[in-house]
């Protein structure tokens, strides 16, 4: 896992809680979810390569509705 650099953001109390409302949302942190936002953006513009893993069904694992005939 790659290191973590701590700073000071500061913002307006506005964006502060739509951004809280969307982590709880989420399931996450605020600071979880400001890094995801950054991550999202970061990798929509072409500045940050995209994710290694990739979404979608295991291998081997048959998708619903297919068949081998």
């Amino acid at each position: 896992m790659s290191s973590k650099k701590a700073f000071a953001l500061r913002v307006s109390d506005e964006i502060f809680a739509a951004v809280q409302r969307w982590a709880d949302d989420d399931l996450r942190s605020v600071n979880g979810q400001i890094e995801y936002l950054l991550r999202e953006s970061l990798r929509a513009s072409g500045r940050l390569p995209p994710a290694k893993h990739q979404e979608g069904p295991a291998p081997d694992s048959e998708e619903p509705g297919a068949s081998g005939a």
